[in-house]
């Protein structure tokens, strides 16, 4: 494996051999030596996880896409959502790359609130954005996921790809299967998100495949003000919130991310 570029990524000969591997961790049997090494791994990313955001909620989480620049109206929508959330108590979380991610998590850090990302190793792009205060590089996206939908009481969903359905649609299928509480569902901007919801209407619930409390739980909106307002009154209402925090463990060797004003 060649020596790593001065930006932290690996050449393509290594990129190529980090996806061989990795693919092949998930796509077909291997070694029973091999299996026991990618279990230990994803065990040392939970506790990691575990012990590097245990003090960093309340948090919203904010999927969105990375591949709109800092001109782009979405970048924008997403910068002003981070400070409304912000302002108004939460942390705000994301994956911790560019693009939307960038922008809520500066938002954030515009109206002097808490910034904190999940980032993805990836072969060849995705490094975390400078408007964090603390983050996680995970090597495995079930890990990663799982920490962005723990620390949070809310979800926010801006335009975004395949990467951002993902999200949207687990976080929505744990709600629906009860295996999370009843968290508020948000889908930023109205035009980008019209057409899936059409489909969710006219397609699978005329089909029978999901029922009409399933579209009911996403919530639209194109004001950030709104959004927060909304997360703070349903969090409150509906879970009793109170941001209360969490202190450290000296005998478990624990920090937070950043020092407490209380």
């Amino acid at each position: 494996m060649g020596a790593p570029l001065r930006d932290g990524r690996q050449p393509a000969s290594a990129a190529g051999k980090i996806r061989v591997s990795e693919s092949r961790s998930v796509s077909w049997p291997q070694s029973r030596f091999r299996e026991l090494l990618m279990s230990l791994r994803a065990f040392r990313e939970l506790i990691t996880g575990f012990r590097r955001l245990h003090f960093v909620g309340p948090c919203v989480t904010v999927f969105g896409s990375a591949r709109f620049p800092e001109s782009h109206p979405y970048y924008q929508f997403a910068r002003e959502t981070g400070e409304a959330l912000a302002r108004a108590g939460f942390t705000v979380m994301t994956g911790g790359g560019p693009g939307i991610m960038e922008a809520a998590n500066r938002g954030a850090k515009d109206a002097g609130g808490r910034s904190v990302g999940c980032n993805i190793v990836l072969p060849l792009e995705q490094h975390p954005n400078p408007y964090l205060d603390t983050f996680v590089d995970f090597r495995y996206f079930f890990v990663r996921k799982l920490m962005l939908a723990k620390y949070s009481y809310a979800f926010v969903a801006m335009p975004g790809g395949f990467g951002t359905l993902d999200e949207l649609f687990e976080i929505a299928t744990l709600v629906q299967t009860r295996k999370v509480e009843d968290f508020p569902i948000v889908l930023a901007g109205s035009d980008y998100w019209r057409p899936m919801l059409d489909f969710l209407r006219d397609t699978m619930l005329r089909g029978g495949t999901i029922d009409p409390v399933d579209i009911d739980r996403f919530i639209v909106s194109d004001s950030a003000s709104d959004i927060a307002a909304l997360v703070v009154d349903v969090t409150r209402k509906r879970f009793g919130l109170l941001q209360k925090p969490w202190k450290p463990r000296w005998w478990l060797l624990e920090t937070q991310p950043w020092q407490s004003s209380d």
